[in-house]
Parts: C-alpha cells; structure tokens; sequence
C-alpha cells in the first residue's frame, strides 16, 4: 500500500509583503502543478523547480523556525502539489496524517440516537485498529546529506594554540614509520574520559584572513581512525581505518558526536560579508556541492543553516578612444550576484558552506554576503 503523509501548509503573508515568494515566471507558463518526489530529492531541490529563492523553503511549507524546529517530512513517491493562487504547496490530496511509526488506535465506542421523525439511529462498532506509518529514515532530507557527512564526523580546524598539547603518534613496532589500517601504534596524550574512539589528522595550511592578516585556524587533513587498546603514558592504539598514510608526529583528536540532521534555512539576522579563503580539496575553484571555507565564524555570527549570497567582484575595464569623453579612464564593473551557499559547520573564526546554487565557478575571495 503506498504510503502518503500530508503537510498542511500555512498561508504566506499577504501579497503586499515585501518579503513575499514569488513563483518564477516560467513555472506560470510551464511547469505541471504537480511534482512526484524521488530518491535522491531534497527539499531545498524541490522548492527550486517552483520559486526563486528555494532557499525560503520553511514558508514555502509552512513552517516557522521559532515554533518548529524539525522539517515535516516527504517520502519518495509522496505528489507535491502547488497551489498558483496562495503560492504554496501541499503533499497530497485531502490526506492528514502526520508522519511517525506504527501504533494502535484503542478507540471504541457505540453511537446510538433517535432521529427527528422518531427512528432508531443506526449503531457504529470502532475497534483498534493498527495505523501503519513510513519511517523518517526513508525521508528526503533538506539539502544533500551524503556530501556534507563527512564534514560533520572530521576535525576540519584547529586553534593555534591547542597544537600545543594535542595527542600525538610517537611511534611503532619494530621501528616502522608509516601506519595504515590494522596497525598497531603509540601516541602520547591520550585520556580515558573522552573514549577510546579517536581521529588522526595532520596539521594543513594556515586559514589567513585576506582583510586583516589574522591567523583564524589550521586545516586538519584527515588521515582515518583509531582505537585505544590500552590508555597508558604511552597509550596503545589500533588503526581501524586510514584514508592517509599515518606518521610519528602525526595528531589526534577525539571522535565528533555531530551528525546530520534536518536543517532550516535562513538569511543571518544582521548583516555579514565574508570572503571565500578556501576550497576543500586544495583546488582553487569551487563548483555545484563543493564545500568552501568562509573567513567569517560564530564569534561573527555565522551560524548552522545560514545562507549567504555569492558576488564576484566586478572587473576594471578602460576605455579609450574618440567615442569616450573622458579617456583613458578606468571603470570598475558593479559586483556579480552568481550563487547561493549553505552554511553547515560553523567555528569560531571560519564557517564551512557547501555551494547549492551557482552560474560561475566559485573563486577565491569572491563575497558572501546576507542575501
């Protein structure tokens, strides 16, 4: 039996809002008023084949950060429906169940009456009965997890400081100096009170901010896993997975309990503009679902679930010529508005973003900014 829940949507402010969502002009023309959802959807993919700013998805559906923290959710298979006249959508037809697990009605009860012109009501039996519900595993998630998630188990940046006394890998068995998966090695530092599940990583390049020349953090490289077999001075441990070879010197820090999860999308409250200091994976330009790391933090206040706008900075161009009545003068070019970016994992000086929408490829020191 197919399985359908339904997300009753709440009318958006009135058409003289100005922060109203206003369907693209091609859905108008085009576009089906029906979608069926597939694997592999996500909402912020979604409210892009109807609105301009998919992003604003919380009131497309209806929800309000303040009051509700968790995303409804749409299953594979689940029809989304757009209503042109109030600009919302819907999921379904008339159906309101809510999504959750399997449970037992334990209604019963008997209805009798008389009616005006004197017969006896009919009677109506309710029994328990059995309401079977889809998983909030098999939901489509709000923008793509698999790519941000390794990013939210990973160190990604470390204070200058804190290399000072970080865990660190000192050595082998038989004098060895590269460690993969299964090995056996000795690092110093280690403490029980934080588990015996650990992550390796080795100190990267230095996060500079392009305005102000302050050092905002390291980049870890993750290199893989590892297990305490025996905390000690010299603590004991067992490579369970490496992704880089591993060498003496080499750090350590405490597995993250972050994982991914429903997130709300949102401008910042105040306004930020942050510069673009880093692609992930060391390459210079960025394109669609590419991770970039932003010279802007919490102490900004950047959180988790902001999005920012992206703009190239305008070129300088100069003109010449008897068509030109100043010449030889140069002209800078205004600031090119050519993407969107979701921020996902925030520190204190640096935020992660993954790129969700763009027409040119991110470069370095392009802005970010409040849309």
């Amino acid at each position: 039996m197919r399985k359908i829940i339904s997300l009753i949507c709440l009318l958006l402010p009135t058409l003289a809002c100005a922060d109203q969502l206003q369907i693209r002009p091609e859905i108008r023309r085009d576009a089906p008023d029906r979608y069926i959802v597939v694997k592999g959807d996500t909402l912020w993919d979604i409210s892009g084949k109807f609105f301009s700013d998919p992003w604003k998805w919380p009131h497309i559906w209806g929800l309000n950060k303040d009051t509700i923290k968790d995303p409804h959710w749409i299953y594979p298979g689940d029809t989304i429906n757009l209503d042109r006249t109030s600009g919302t959508l819907r999921i379904g037809e008339g159906d309101t169940g809510k999504p959750g697990v399997a449970g037992v009605t334990s209604v019963t009860g008997v209805e009798r009456g008389i009616s005006d012109s004197g017969e006896r009501g009919r009677i109506i039996s309710l029994s328990p009965k059995v309401h079977d519900e889809p998983s909030t595993h098999d939901a489509i998630p709000s923008i793509p997890a698999k790519i941000i998630g390794p990013f939210l188990s990973q160190p990604l940046v470390i204070e200058e400081d804190a290399l000072q006394d970080a865990p660190a890998m000192i050595g082998a068995r038989e004098g060895r100096v590269v460690l993969g998966a299964f090995d056996i090695g000795f690092a110093t530092g280690l403490t029980s009170d934080k588990g015996d599940k650990w992550q390796i990583y080795r100190p990267g390049k230095k996060f500079i901010d392009p305005e102000t020349d302050e050092v905002l953090g390291i980049e870890a490289v993750y290199l893989g896993n590892a297990e305490v077999k025996e905390f000690a001075e010299v603590s004991t441990v067992g490579i369970t997975y490496s992704l880089q070879e591993i060498y003496k010197g080499d750090l350590l820090f405490a597995s993250s309990s972050d994982a991914t999860g429903p997130y709300l999308p949102r401008a910042p409250e105040t306004s930020i503009s942050a510069r673009v200091i880093s692609v992930y994976g060391g390459v210079s330009q960025a394109g669609q679902n590419a991770a970039i790391v932003l010279n802007k933090g919490a102490r900004d206040g950047l959180e988790v679930g902001h999005v920012l706008a992206l703009y190239h900075k305008g070129e300088v161009v100069k003109v010449k010529g008897k068509h030109f009545y100043n010449w030889d003068k140069a002209y800078t070019l205004p600031d090119e508005r050519y993407g969107l970016v979701f921020v996902f994992r925030v520190f204190n000086k640096v935020a992660y973003a993954l790129v969700m929408q763009t027409k040119l490829p991110v470069q370095l020191l392009d802005r970010a900014q409040t849309p």
